[in-house]
């Protein structure tokens, strides 16, 4: 079995030849390329084009880095991790190009065209590598745990309109109503409010602010307007009613 040079002494070979091989003819050429193909273990048509450039293939040294995406695009990525509540990598990765979009359109991103190339072909795996260092620092590099809701969430059993099948009157739906206007930032009224499912009886109150002990005390109150004992409570996932 014939023993293959390292690919420091490839290079070199390369090096040592390639002049020859421009100035050759079309006979001597085909010689050379031959040998040097034999000799390399190279396929013909790579052995030629690396004789045609005139160098080798650049890995005899150290391996150059090949990082391509400069701290701009790092930097981009944060501000759209952030943005997404710090989503995992692999739900980031289809997320960027409509998040990119909506926060430039707003006006709460701008970038350079080859930064937002080079952002939007980052895989998931380079997306968790290069926010590796700002999870540290934050302390979000583990895997985060489930809530201490989800257990209850999984004992819950899921109904749509569809399952009621004609209740009693008591059994009513809940739900939150947000007086933010169009901006959903920072402190507003919201609405509990409460639906009889068999009647559509209806009975609402407000809460300043979003907690769970003071929605406990309305819904208390609100049973007690309620011209039918409470059989039943569905809610949707909203951790105010879940937690």
């Amino acid at each position: 079995m014939m023993r293959r040079i390292s690919m420091a002494a490839r290079n070199e070979l390369v090096a040592a030849v390639a002049k020859r091989y421009a100035q050759g003819d079309r006979g001597e050429r085909g010689r050379i390329l031959y040998e040097f193909a034999a000799i390399t273990g190279y396929h013909r048509k790579h052995a030629m084009r690396l004789l045609r450039a005139g160098q080798g293939n650049g890995r005899s040294g150290p391996r150059p880095s090949r990082r391509i995406y400069d701290e701009a695009v790092r930097e981009a990525l944060i501000v759209l991790w952030e943005a997404s509540d710090r989503i995992c990598d692999k739900r980031l990765r289809p997320l960027l190009p409509i998040l990119v979009e909506a926060m430039e359109r707003h006006g709460h991103l701008q970038l350079v065209p080859e930064v937002r190339s080079r952002l939007l072909a980052m895989s998931a795996a380079t997306i968790d590598r290069a926010l590796g260092d700002i999870r540290r620092q934050g302390g979000t590099a583990t895997r985060r745990r489930s809530a201490p809701s989800a257990a209850i969430r999984r004992s819950v059993a899921v109904r749509t309109f569809d399952d009621w099948d004609d209740p009693h009157p008591g059994f009513v739906e809940a739900d939150l109503v947000a007086h933010s206007g169009p901006v959903a930032r920072g402190s507003f009224v919201q609405t509990l409010v409460l639906t009889d499912i068999a009647t559509g009886w209806t009975e609402c109150a407000p809460l300043p602010v979003r907690e769970q002990q003071l929605l406990t005390q309305v819904l208390g109150e609100l049973r007690k307007l309620l011209p039918f004992p409470l059989l039943g409570l569905d809610t949707d996932n909203d951790s105010v009613f879940m937690n």
